[in-house]
């Protein structure tokens, strides 16, 4: 199965491509990544792409930190919502378990395991992914990132205690050291970060408990990402209609795979394409007509009709009135679209 995050991953990767030499947008092309994700944060993407991507452009550069030049960049707001609500938690304890908590609503093929004991607490990066182990760039990013995100809360003086990485050391040590700012042991047995216990205790000053208790509550709601098939491809789908390009073409690229192995799959589920698309144009179409201003013809665009007329038909067919009958509150006693969706299922 396909895993997935948010495109809003890669949103300093063009910054950190052109400094290193490469055109970020042939890089994107070559390790099969759509371009245009990179204006919407919140595109579901392959994990297997953006791995790609990362290890290219270490090889194409000569840059064996390519993965840290990233995670230097980044932030919290990287990764949206659980951003936030690591934000709000009153000690540095709380934001790292809330970060391990919901880190899977960003990154559902990432997980974080935190050990404590009297002296130390030990942070454990966990990648999944076809191989027994991620490729290094992935990992340099993603603890880059934690180590990043946990420095941010207590300030650019932080420094953990120690830094585990389980891949051989590169050619410059030195610049791992500085990154980190601790002893970095290569060859070990995990990726991780310890740092101290106490540390734990600190406190934020900039924490509200009412904001974290509601981020929660909203983050509890959508942290659930689809595990199936049908489930992947309709929350892509769902994306991708926003932006008025979806394609089962498309779709394939964001789950780095063949449109043929997305009719295999979802054949086997006892759906198709078609069925999915169709149910997500239902639930996007009520919303869009629902503004007078808004012209049916950039509607029929936008949910990949060859034209207008094609969508009236369809919508005729779906709902069992016209789309202008619709505006004017003119509608049968029961329309297609109190069944439920494929999103709804």
């Amino acid at each position: 199965m396909t895993d997935l995050v948010r495109s809003a991953g890669l949103s300093c990767y063009p910054e950190v491509a052109r400094t290193v030499g490469l055109d970020p947008k042939q890089m994107m092309r070559k390790a099969r990544l759509p371009p245009a994700v990179l204006d919407k944060p919140d595109t579901p993407i392959a994990v297997a792409s953006v791995r790609r991507l990362l290890e290219l452009s270490a090889e194409a550069s000569g840059a064996e930190d390519f993965g840290l030049r990233l995670a230097e960049r980044g932030g919290l707001t990287n990764f949206g919502a659980v951003g936030l609500i690591v934000r709000e938690q009153a000690t540095v304890g709380e934001a790292i378990e809330a970060f391990s908590r919901f880190i899977h609503v960003h990154h559902d093929g990432m997980k974080l395991d935190v050990v404590r004991d009297k002296q130390t607490v030990t942070v454990r990066l966990h990648l999944r992914g076809r191989r027994p182990t991620a490729p290094r760039q992935s990992i340099d990013m993603a603890l880059g990132s934690v180590h990043r995100i946990i420095q941010s809360l207590f300030g650019s003086d932080w420094r953990p205690q120690e830094v585990h990485l389980h891949y051989p050391p590169p050619r410059d040590r030195k610049r791992y050291r500085d990154f980190f700012g601790c002893r970095v042991a290569f060859n070990a047995a995990e990726d991780a970060i310890l740092l101290s216990a106490h540390d734990m205790e600190r406190r934020i000053p900039s924490a509200h408990p009412l904001i974290a208790s509601y981020l929660r509550k909203r983050i509890e709601a959508i942290e659930t990402r689809p595990a199936s098939w049908e489930g992947k491809v309709d929350e892509i789908v769902r994306s991708l209609l926003a932006t008025g390009d979806c394609t089962v073409e498309r779709v394939a690229e964001h789950l780095a795979c063949t449109r043929r192995t997305i009719h295999r799959h979802l054949a086997a589920s006892g759906t198709s394409f078609s069925a999915i698309l169709d149910a997500q144009r239902a639930d996007l179409v009520i919303q869009l007509i629902e503004d007078p201003g808004r012209p049916l013809a950039d509607i029929a665009a936008q949910l990949g009709f060859s034209a207008q007329s094609a969508m009236a038909r369809w919508f005729r067919g779906r709902f069992g009135c016209t789309l202008t009958d619709w505006r004017r509150g003119v509608r049968p006693p029961a329309t297609a679209v109190d069944a439920p969706s494929a999103s709804a299922a």
